[in-house]
């Protein structure tokens, strides 16, 4: 019996629900490995990413903070984009995090990186677009937090 066993809710989805929800996990399973997989090795990770930077335009300060708290960064909005908790903020988080890594990568000149950055973005951008609409499984659905207005509406 090797059948793909799926919740009858995600079956009689529209196809646009549908893909809006695989949508959101995967691009939240992306940020969310990122961060998970470089906070055991936070000090490596972040001297690391320093080093690469050493000719660039950007303080070395800067960008050793910002390796610092770019695996928290993903980590955290990988985890709420995957559970739908907050997720327009998570989103727009999501968006500027790109942008900023965009940033950093044109000052090292690594521009063979930007698109997958892009990728990202205009995942995170999909879901802003498409959230109230086709969003059905999520915590900010069960909680009803989408209802509450400010950037969640």
């Amino acid at each position: 019996m090797n059948e793909l066993i799926l919740a009858p809710q995600f079956i009689i989805m529209s196809a646009n629900r549908q893909s809006f929800l695989l949508a959101r996990l995967a691009i939240g399973t992306s940020l969310f490995g990122h961060g998970l997989v470089r906070l055991p090795k936070l000090d490596l990770f972040s001297h690391g990413m320093a080093a690469q930077f050493q000719h660039s335009i950007l303080p070395q300060r800067l960008v050793l903070g910002f390796g610092y708290f770019l695996p928290f960064a993903e980590f955290g909005i990988g985890l709420l984009t995957l559970l739908g908790l907050f997720t327009r903020p998570a989103a727009i988080a999501g968006s500027l995090l790109m942008i900023a890594l965009i940033f950093g990568t044109t000052a090292v000149e690594k521009f063979e990186n930007i698109p997958s950055m892009l990728l990202h973005a205009l995942f995170f951008i999909g879901v802003l677009i498409f959230v109230d609409r086709y969003d059905n499984w999520s915590l900010d659905r069960a909680f009803g937090l989408r209802k509450s207005g400010g950037l969640l509406q």
